[in-house]
């Protein structure tokens, strides 16, 4: 859930991972209201925005108010579905926070909030606003209703889409921090494009000629690790005949990324410490310390301030940090990401409104990586005359089945807690693909508890438990997933976070 924009300074489990926060938000800055154009017959439309100050009544119709692509002049929506009869946002303070109350046009426009029509006046409290809930009128313009913590710019990095806020501070800070030499630790969610973000500080840096040379961390053999980083003297293990550089020499005067940092060996974590504190390493076996002029980009989806990683190198990692939000925080950037990737297609079929409204409506535990995957599987769909059901594609491997609106604009009852016995085979197979094979989230999309799922799990014929699975199959199959843990996950069938814990014991 988004957080307020009047309590941008609460704390959250993923503040706790650092100990000097640089992206917490100033409450003192002014909170505006935005409608952002996510879907539009004429696909230049798609990411233009109106903005204003909350407490001011708002009419949308075919030819008000003017919607601004970034650094661009302002449009009406101008499409013959939606009515010349306007719909009305008017301010409400029932609850003590800004709200806003749905007046319905004097049409028979059908008006949709969160993909259900609706028929009379309409409230969006303050918890519905924060969820960003999503219009569709006329059936054929889609638009997400959200806060934003400063008005619309262009900073453009390179791969890194989106409109709002969160899209716009995630560029600034990128922007900020090419300029120098300091190191980065990307934080973020499996699928919020950290790998994409350190590209855009390596290709804004003054390192831009050089390589960006990337490394998983989770991939890295326990015994040879150290070598892998810091290279080897002839001679330092069995089959060492000659010296063998490591990867800090091959990012010497460029970038090294180290993606999964939160699974680093722990026998190499100090050896990091030490090329941070002074750019000094010592290969393994060698003699003599060299040294190392890479520009170091950390990330992770874990929380590092538990105590088991080294606290004195994320000290160090932490120097900036800079945390991408999670695809269902950013539901008015769907629209352009939707573009962005289909920019990537030969000859994409139109996507139905309705399609892109249960698109725009998800959760998406698996982000944007999980977004691609099922635009993917439904342009397939619709080139052989297939209309693309978000559900049917989510059960078939993406993300979680959570596109019906949220509790509070929906004003449904909250699902009731299931018995173990209730479950079929199937139905847990289908939550843990549909989750990114990520055990809390398909806990809560089967409504029992993480406990309870662990040992349904452990019965299951098709599940697989990590450490059941021989070493050279993982291995394979990292290799043929670009040692992207979560495919590795779905290829294997087996759960993310002990694969993960696994691969860490892993001669």
């Amino acid at each position: 859930m988004l957080r307020s924009p009047h309590a941008w300074t609460t704390m959250t489990d993923r503040d706790l991972t650092l100990t000097s926060p640089c992206t917490s938000h100033d409450s003192q800055w002014a909170a505006l209201l935005a409608l952002t154009i996510v879907w539009h017959p004429d696909q230049a439309r798609i990411g233009a925005q109106f903005v204003w100050a909350p407490g001011t009544p708002i009419d949308i119709c075919r030819y008000a108010p003017l919607f601004h692509p970034p650094g661009g002049a302002g449009l009406p929506l101008g499409h013959e579905r939606v009515s010349r009869s306007p719909l009305r946002l008017l301010p409400d303070h029932r609850d003590g926070e800004p709200g806003l109350m749905i007046a319905l046009p004097d049409s028979r426009m059908t008006v949709e909030l969160n993909g259900r029509p609706i028929t009379g006046g309409t409230i969006l409290d303050g918890a519905t606003l924060r969820d960003s809930p999503i219009l569709t009128v006329g059936r054929a313009v889609v638009l997400c209703l959200h806060w934003m913590r400063g008005l619309p710019k262009v900073n453009p990095v390179p791969g890194l889409v989106g409109v709002g806020s969160g899209a716009i501070e995630v560029r600034d800070q990128i922007r900020m921090v090419a300029a120098t030499d300091l190191p980065v630790l990307l934080l973020g969610e499996t699928g919020t494009g950290k790998e994409i973000a350190a590209r855009g500080i390596h290709a804004l840096s003054r390192r831009h000629q050089g390589r960006l040379v990337t490394v998983n961390m989770a991939a890295l053999n326990e015994s040879l690790a150290a070598v892998e980083l810091f290279g080897a003297a002839k001679g330092a293990y069995t089959g060492a005949q000659a010296d063998r550089g490591g990867l800090f020499a091959e990012a010497d005067g460029a970038t090294l990324f180290l993606d999964e940092i939160g699974n680093a060996p722990a026998s190499v974590q100090p050896m990091l410490l030490r090329v941070l504190e002074g750019g000094d390493y010592r290969p393994v076996g060698g003699g003599r310390d060299r040294r190392s002029t890479a520009r170091l980009i950390a990330a992770t989806d874990q929380r590092l301030g538990n105590g088991e990683f080294n606290q004195a190198l994320l000290r160090r990692l932490e120097q900036f940090v800079i945390e991408l939000p999670p695809l269902r925080q950013r539901r008015e950037d769907i629209g352009v990401l939707i573009v962005h990737l289909l920019a990537t297609q030969e000859s994409a079929p139109p996507l139905p409104v309705e399609f892109v409204t249960a698109l725009a409506c998800h959760a998406w535990p698996g982000n944007i990586r999980q977004l691609a995957h099922v635009l993917r599987r439904a342009l397939l769909q619709s080139r052989h005359g297939v209309a693309p059901q978000l559900q049917a594609l989510v059960r078939d491997g993406a993300p979680t089945p959570a596109s019906a609106p949220p509790e509070r604009a929906s004003a449904e009852p909250a699902a009731r807690k299931r018995r173990p016995a209730e479950l079929t085979e199937q139905e847990l197979l289908d939550a843990m693909a549909g989750n990114a094979w990520i055990i809390q989230a398909a806990a809560q999309a089967l409504h029992i508890s993480r406990p309870t799922l662990y040992k349904l799990l452990k019965g299951h014929s098709a599940i697989r438990p990590a450490e059941r699975i021989p070493a050279d199959e993982i291995r394979q199959a990292l290799g043929a997933c670009d040692y992207d843990l979560a495919r590795c996950a779905q290829l294997l069938r087996t759960p993310l976070e002990p694969l993960r814990r696994h691969l860490r014991q892993l001669p």
